[in-house]
């Protein structure tokens, strides 16, 4: 019964991984080409490649706003498709894109992606920036849902377990509860598409956290209902990050990819000086 407690509320701290310090503005007002020309590599630097990693109930298809602006700006971007069936199963499906990659690499995780990050990127000299958009940043060895109690969400109430214990996200809560700011007929599809996790990926943990070693940027979701806007500032301080907060929902690099894609773009620049 306990164990049932703590994989709910944990969880509750995290959805939509994505289907789908500073603050930055939620529109972004510079043009493409000064946004380029501030925040790409200097001159003579390559690029970083971008490799985006999604979150629970969601997959790769979620960043479809924020890739045409990176490759706009000369960037080479992949999205990782993770199973979501479990936490170690999702990090090295990670490593193996990541690796993959020749040169540099920006490693981008959302919401539960972010746990995966900190733990595919452990150890790997080619990851030289990691950026947490509203996103899990465990330490080693401490479960994903870790703080579900002391930072608690309204998406508790949402979550629905199947018979073999993977969840999904109650459709007709789905909007309010983590893209409020997404348009209606969005968000339906998001809905009806969502991936579910296992729910054991809530318990489990990485060994290494890649932040203690890499260059990190954390960007806030300040009307969060997913994970909790105080959760995630507790771990962009503890990570020592370089933070920005947008007001938006759970999901800023849909409702808000301008802001996110300058996010990015600071990190691959500073990644590549």
């Amino acid at each position: 019964m306990r164990q049932t407690r703590f994989v709910q509320l944990s969880l509750a701290a995290l959805v939509l991984a994505a289907l789908v310090g500073g603050s930055l503005p939620a529109q972004s007002s510079a043009s493409p080409a000064k946004r380029q020309s501030s925040a790409a590599p200097s001159t003579g630097a390559a690029k970083p490649t971008i490799v985006l990693v999604h979150g629970a109930f969601a997959d790769g298809t979620g960043w479809q706003r924020v890739i045409p602006i990176l490759q706009r700006d000369g960037y080479d971007v992949i999205a990782v498709q993770n199973p979501l069936a479990s936490l170690a199963g999702d990090v090295e499906t990670t490593k193996r894109v990541v690796d993959a990659q020749k040169g540099p690499v920006v490693l981008v995780g959302h919401s539960y992606g972010g746990a995966v990050i900190t733990g595919a990127a452990a150890g790997n000299p080619n990851v030289k920036a990691l950026v947490y958009l509203a996103a899990f940043a465990p330490e080693g060895g401490e479960p994903v849902g870790a703080f579900g109690e002391k930072y608690p969400v309204d998406l508790n109430s949402a979550l629905k377990p199947d018979s073999a214990g993977f969840l999904y996200v109650d459709r007709a809560r789905f909007r309010e509860l983590f893209c409020a700011d997404v348009p209606a007929t969005e968000a339906r599809v998001a809905a009806a598409t969502q991936k579910p996790i296992h729910n054991s990926a809530f318990g489990a943990s990485v060994p290494q956290a890649a932040w203690k070693t890499i260059p990190s940027w954390y960007l806030v979701s300040q009307d969060d209902r997913a994970i909790n806007p105080q959760l995630e500032r507790f771990y962009a301080k503890r990570m020592n990050a370089k933070t920005s907060e947008v007001k938006a929902s759970h999901v800023a690099f849909i409702s808000h990819p301008d802001v996110v894609a300058r996010l990015i773009e600071q990190a691959a620049g500073a990644a590549a000086k």
